[in-house]
């Protein structure tokens, strides 16, 4: 009887718990069992767990052995569960940050207007302090001035994307950057702007600029598969999702559906179906999950800005693999609406970009008032052409979290913020954030209930053979999880949103690297089944689960790179609605980091005359 032994952990209340430095709370480090598989060893694996025989025994000791049932299944708390991570709303005139650094926005404004406000909130030049970058990205206002100008056309910039995306699918790159495009269509969009851009009459600075959507998000004409080959037929996409209508509103040239890992339901981008998204700064390595396509695009210059859903990190998570933005506003303030609901109280719409002035000018465009609320949290607006740079900035750190990542990171994230600090002077607040394993296994038995019971009525109707063999795992796994795992994991919730806005009575941000390590290699055992990788997959993660358990706004920025060229992200997470200051954050790191960003061996240039 010993091996189905309850083994409990008694929570203190969470007002109990110490939150300061000198805390003697034990920093508990992912505790993963579970080999790497791939191939046919992966095969074996999905009989066994799918076998009515072997299948529920071999989950319950799987679960055990990675510490569910000690942390959560059997855990004894007194908190009430928290099922939705909706944050009240209190206007404290531009979230506390000194006057003219922020300004408020109409709601009732069209896209086409809160664009043109959040461009007037740019610097005239995003070459600052004199420092030319080594590289940098073309950006929606390179895109919009070379339009106005002449110097090329949306119709040239869409003909050369479909040439650069037919390259990027040849044997010998085999990026795989797209599950879906529609040369005709681009051609149509595009030819429209041109003659908008002949009259004089653009609709905005978006109008004719590139910009791709995840195959997650509702975007016609294309069918929304969610990275599977059955969804989109029991399915089907009948219109535009809320943020893709507003972005076309705009004039942008939706240009198509990136690929993502199957049913968001792992972190690598690897889709035995369409192919494993690489990476393009090293086509050997992955390019991170599940918005894998989205990030790739942007960092090898197909769109300065591509549309990702975040789950679990996956906006932040793939744009910090691929050295570009990725940027994930607090859960409710952009609508959901036309997003496959995989997961319902975790799952965000992101932005992934090349520079974070672009990031706030789609934000600025997809941001609108929501028909479902029923009280609407003001939109503020960064200004970061302010000749006065925000300043009194608090950043929380964890050490023992912070460190808890790859040499080549913790050194490279530590340098950024000693930048950050050292130039702005601001400063650093050291803290406790408790129990960071249990929020990740809590949000895990989270997002694979919600994914289980979205997909429940599909998946009776479907031969299970049609889905990847990795994704199959993931579906076994969560339907093993019971109501009482998910109500529990909801209390757990409730505590670490009460730590977490203890922390923020003290700081204005938290401040962690945004992955554990860099892009792993791609194996040749990948293609047919995918992998099972939770040890890297935990790591990947790592720091990304409380923007999305707790449904807090976060953005990660490129800081460098490790000693294989591969590109580390700094991420900063804020308090909720706090969107305009952690776009001043970013824009302050992305400054300083800007004169050491790197090219990606594959990169297409959309702009620049032959």
């Amino acid at each position: 009887m010993g091996l189905f032994k309850a083994h409990t952990v008694i929570y203190k209340p969470a007002n109990e718990i110490d939150l300061t430095s000198n805390s003697n709370e034990v920093y508990l480090k992912a505790n993963v069992k579970a080999p790497r598989m791939a191939g046919f060893l992966v095969k074996i694996f999905v009989w066994f767990i799918e076998s009515r025989i072997f299948g529920g025994l071999f989950l319950y000791l799987l679960k055990g052995n990675n510490l569910i049932h000690k942390l959560i299944s059997h855990a004894e708390l007194d908190e009430s569960p928290l099922f939705v991570p909706l944050h009240p709303y209190e206007d404290h005139g531009g979230e506390g940050e000194g006057e003219g650094e922020v300004k408020c926005i109409d709601s009732e404004s069209s896209p086409p207007e809160q664009v043109q406000q959040a461009i007037e909130c740019l610097p005239l030049s995003t070459e600052t302090n004199g420092l030319n970058p080594a590289f940098r990205h073309w950006t929606v206002m390179d895109y919009s001035r070379a339009y106005c100008s002449g110097q090329i056309s949306p119709r040239q910039v869409a003909e050369r994307f479909i040439a650069a995306v037919r390259d990027s699918s040849k044997p010998s790159l085999n990026m795989s950057f797209f599950i879906n495009y529609n040369a005709e269509d681009i051609l149509k969009q595009a030819i429209e702007s041109t003659l908008r851009y002949e009259r004089g009459e653009a609709i905005s600075a978006l109008d004719g600029v590139p910009i791709a959507i995840k195959d997650e998000i509702d975007c016609d004409p294309y069918p929304t598969t969610g990275g599977t080959k059955w969804l989109h037929k029991f399915r089907p996409c009948k219109k535009d999702a809320c943020c893709v209508s507003r972005l076309k509103s705009c004039g942008a040239i939706i240009v198509g559906k990136t690929n993502m890992h199957e049913l968001g339901a792992g972190t690598s981008g690897i889709n035995p179906h369409y192919g494993v998204t690489r990476n393009p700064y090293n086509a050997s390595r992955i390019s991170g999950g599940s918005s894998s396509g989205s990030a790739a695009v942007v960092a090898a210059g197909l769109c300065p800005v591509a549309l990702g859903v975040d789950g679990g990190g996956s906006v932040r998570l793939p744009a910090s693999l691929c050295g570009v933005i990725g940027f994930k506003p607090t859960f409710g303030r952009i609508s959901h609406s036309g997003v496959i609901p995989l997961n319902w109280t975790v799952g965000m719409i992101g932005i992934l970009s090349g520079t974070i002035e672009d990031a706030f000018i789609v934000y600025a465009a997809i941001n609108g008032q929501l028909p479902t609320a029923s009280q609407q949290p003001k939109v503020y607006f960064p200004l970061l052409n302010s000749p006065n740079p925000i300043s009194h900035i608090r950043l929380a750190k964890y050490g023992q979290w912070f460190n808890d990542c790859s040499e080549d990171i913790r050194i490279c994230c530590s340098h950024a913020v000693d930048l950050l600090c050292h130039h702005y002077h601001w400063k650093t607040v050291e803290v406790t954030l408790p129990e960071i394993e249990v929020m990740r296994l809590a949000h895990y038995l989270t997002i694979g209930s919600e994914c289980g019971t979205s997909m429940s009525s599909y998946l009776q109707k479907l031969n299970i053979s049609e889905s990847g063999w990795d994704v199959r795992v993931a579906l076994a796994v969560y339907g093993a999880f019971s109501s009482k795992e998910y109500i529990k994991a909801q209390k757990i919730r409730n505590r670490q949103m009460q730590f977490h806005n203890k922390i923020f009575e003290k700081a204005d941000v938290i401040v962690t690297p945004t992955t554990g390590v860099t892009a792993y290699p791609i194996l040749n055992d990948v293609m047919e089944t995918g992998e099972l990788d939770y040890v890297n997959g935990a790591a990947l993660v790592r720091y990304s689960i409380s923007g999305n358990f707790l449904g807090l706004p976060a953005v990660t920025v490129p800081v460098g790179f490790d000693k294989a060229g591969l590109p580390i992200g700094l991420q900063f997470i804020g308090r909720p609605w706090s969107e305009a200051t952690l776009i001043h954050i970013a824009s302050a790191m992305q400054v300083l980091c800007r004169p050491n960003y790197r090219k990606p061996e594959i990169f297409y240039d959309l702009l620049t005359k032959y």
